[in-house]
């Protein structure tokens, strides 16, 4: 294992009654990073987290934290560990100070530092001051919660699987804040399919589809390998025989269409300038705009994945 890295994945397989969700995955998360683990529902992130957290075990390959064997961790590793699943459970009659003394307890902190910690990350939480009991809280007020417990046990790896789903947009930034005030001081992987939420608090990112990580790299390093620009176009007519067109220019890498705007990556945007407007025309279609801009990581997503499905 890489001594840099918080977890390394090893030709990793997870096989459930013959459907394969883990297919010989080789993962390396840098230590100290905030890592994305992006892919649509079903490409296998939460089987990723379970082996990680010990909650199930692989078919073959294998799965380190800090060096550590995931499958057969101790308790001592596995204290380095923080959780918050997808769908986090409550007691619904505490408060967020006793929630959180009691997932302490179960660590054996010590009463003082627990007090100490508590109280740090209500704060952290943005819940100081609120009385309400957990039966009370909105979703987001329990996923801010739902990562102070994660985080009550000052781990060195916090894992999340889909912190943000369902949450509103205010829901969301809250969370999303909260994730990125944590970089620098412990390795978080944060499993998610909302690739804007990846791209606004990750520094490094790997593309998960149906069991196979199919890219994984920085961000920066990520956007250059795949193309640096993407090309808008309105046209005055949308048809698939528009987009097949496109999809065969040769300086066009990946195409998405929603009604008559054309979302096109392009590895070359001069000669896209050029070969776009031509291809328009000699359908007989016509362009109403044409905007350039930098390539999204959605757009990167499409290219790896969305032409597959």
């Amino acid at each position: 294992m890489t001594a840099s890295s918080a977890v390394e994945l090893v030709s990793l397989t997870k096989v459930y009654g013959g459907v394969t969700a883990l297919d010989a995955v080789d993962l390396s998360v840098p230590e100290g990073s905030v890592f994305g683990f992006m892919g649509p529902n079903g490409a296998g992130k939460t089987t990723t987290l379970r082996i990680l957290t010990g909650l199930t075990w692989p078919t073959s390959g294998s799965a380190y934290v800090f060096g550590a064997d995931a499958t057969s961790a101790t308790s001592t590793v596995r204290a380095r560990i923080g959780f918050l699943p997808d769908v986090p459970g409550f007691y619904d009659w505490m408060t967020a100070e006793e929630f959180l003394r009691f997932a302490g307890s179960l660590f054996g902190i010590d009463r003082r530092t627990l007090d100490e910690r508590t109280g740090a990350l209500v704060d952290m939480a943005g819940l100081s001051g609120v009385t309400t009991r957990l039966g009370g809280y909105s979703r987001g007020m329990k996923q801010r919660l739902g990562i102070a417990q994660a985080l009550v046990n000052a781990p060195a790896l916090l894992l999340l699987d889909e912190p943000t789903s369902a949450l509103d947009p205010l829901g969301r930034k809250d969370v999303l804040d909260m994730i990125a005030s944590l970089s620098g001081r412990t390795t978080v992987f944060f499993s998610t399919h909302i690739l804007s939420d990846v791209e606004r608090v990750c520094d490094t990112v790997a593309v998960l589809d149906r069991g196979h990580v199919v890219a994984q790299a920085p961000v920066g390093e990520l956007k250059a390998r795949y193309g640096a620009q993407k090309i808008v176009v309105e046209v005055t007519q949308a048809s698939e025989q528009v987009e097949r067109l496109l999809r065969r220019t040769p300086s066009v890498s990946a195409v998405t269409r929603e009604n008559h705007t054309l979302t096109l990556t392009v590895n070359d945007v001069d000669e896209a300038r050029i070969a776009v407007p031509a291809a328009i025309a000699s359908v007989g279609a016509g362009i109403v705009r044409m905007e350039s801009g930098e390539v999204s990581l959605e757009d990167i997503f499409v290219e790896l994945v969305g032409s597959e499905r």
